[in-house]
């Protein structure tokens, strides 16, 4: 395979029928067996804030705070210790967007393998030198994650590495679907299950479990409207990959879903729901504004579907009864630089922040004046930029003043601006 090539290493259907014939109950709880004293059992967070913005009992289960920040350490680690010593002794090779490579690299490590890692060039610096310092060998190789992928199915049939596929294998989904099995045990009223899909391994692996063992608890898949595989290959049968892929949740960014997720999310998912990117960043400000959680794009998704869910009909509650909904937050991984970029726009979209211009006679006082004004909506000034080679006409006597502010809401702006031009400014609102 070469650099450019968009395939990676898939199943072939009769290893697809064969997992699906396998013992799942047995094989789910030997994965909870293997996790034991290496995957932490994150506890469930009650949040106040969405119950109330949808009436409905909503539970966070943080897998961001998991070990190595995401839920990856759970299928990595199980599919690792199903291996022989023979298999370890040859060495681990994987493709990831992030959370899977420091999974593998943590679960090599763990197992005292020897573990290379290919991942997109468009990794965040924070996940690359996050997986290096678990030991293992990076190769930053394609643009996308399934170039990567396939460049690690080169390598492990060149070198005869053991490949771990990041979402479509048996071991590697019932590790995941671990988490499905704490949220029952710890939520045992649980209705509504929400995970991200990206290659669906998460979504597989929750999905297998809940109906393995409480088939009436639903199983909702959240995807970002730039991420549209899953959604197509639902809709055709089956999989269909993206022409491409664009969102800021790289850890979901995946043109081609696995053979084996897609077949079990498509007899056992109940409903999917697609996000927009402002829904996303609202979301990550939300938990850290509310919860004091950082949350990454992917693990942003589920809470973004929360307010696009149709949870009108039950099998076994009454319409008019509050759900008691379960949105997974698969990771933390984010990185500083765009965490603010993501801050930033959550509160511009919530109008926490507003960036205008107006023009103003080049006479002193006037900028006094807006300040003033400004002041006394109660608007605080996070920045000026006074220009007087910027107004509509250069021989007018004016100049043109941008002006940033720091404001309390959608309401909030209407009334700054209404102030302006009760003044006799005519400002223009950028953001």
């Amino acid at each position: 395979m070469t650099r450019g090539s968009p395939r990676m290493r898939l199943m072939e259907q009769k290893d697809v029928l064969k997992a699906l014939r396998r013992d799942h109950a047995a094989e789910l709880k030997l994965a909870v067996e293997r996790l034991k004293g290496t995957a932490r059992h994150t506890e469930i967070i009650a949040s106040p804030v969405l119950s109330d913005m949808t009436g409905h009992e909503i539970l966070l289960k943080p897998e961001n705070l998991q070990v190595t920040g995401s839920f990856k350490i759970r299928g990595a680690y199980n599919k690792i210790a199903s291996l022989t010593k023979e298999e370890l002794s040859r060495g681990i090779v994987t493709a990831s967007a992030g959370n899977h490579a420091q999974g593998v690299a943590y679960a090599a490590r763990e197992r005292g393998a020897k573990a290379t890692i290919c991942m997109p060039t468009m990794t965040p610096p924070l996940k690359v030198d996050a997986t290096k310092a678990y030991g293992a060998d990076v190769v930053l190789w394609g643009d996308v994650f399934d170039e990567a992928a396939a460049h690690a199915a080169e390598l492990s049939e060149k070198e005869g590495m053991i490949y771990v596929p990041p979402f479509d294998d048996y071991e590697v989904l019932c590790g995941q679907g671990t988490i499905a099995m704490e949220i029952l045990e710890d939520v045992p009223n649980v209705t509504d299950i929400i995970v991200p899909l990206g290659g669906g391994g998460l979504g597989a692996g929750v999905a297998l479990a809940v109906k393995t063992f409480k088939p009436e608890v639903r199983v909702i898949g959240a995807i970002p409207e730039g991420s549209p595989a899953f959604k197509s290959s639902f809709a055709a049968g089956h999989v269909v990959p993206a022409d491409q892929v664009i969102t800021s949740a790289e850890g979901v960014a995946v043109k081609h879903p696995g053979d084996l997720t897609f077949a079990l999310l498509n007899e056992f998912l109940d409903d999917l729901v697609t996000v927009t990117e402002r829904d996303i960043n609202e979301m990550i400000l939300l938990m850290l504004e509310k919860h004091k959680l950082v949350v990454e794009a992917a693990g942003a998704v589920s809470l973004a579907a929360l307010e696009h869910l149709n949870l009108r009909s039950r099998k076994f509650a009454a319409a008019t009864e509050p759900h008691v909904v379960v949105p997974i937050m698969s990771g933390g991984n984010i990185d500083t630089v765009t965490m603010g970029a993501v801050i930033q726009k959550g509160m511009i979209a919530r109008g926490r922040i507003m960036n205008f211009e107006v023009e103003l006679p080049d006479t002193p006082g006037q900028l006094v004046k807006v300040a003033t004004l400004l002041a006394r909506e109660r608007a605080n000034v996070i920045a000026l930029d006074h220009d007087q080679f910027k107004a509509s006409a250069h021989y007018t006597n004016s100049v043109s003043l941008g002006v940033t502010v720091e404001t309390n809401g959608p309401d909030h702006i209407e009334r700054v601006l209404e102030a302006l031009k009760e003044e006799g400014f005519q400002p223009k609102r950028i953001y």
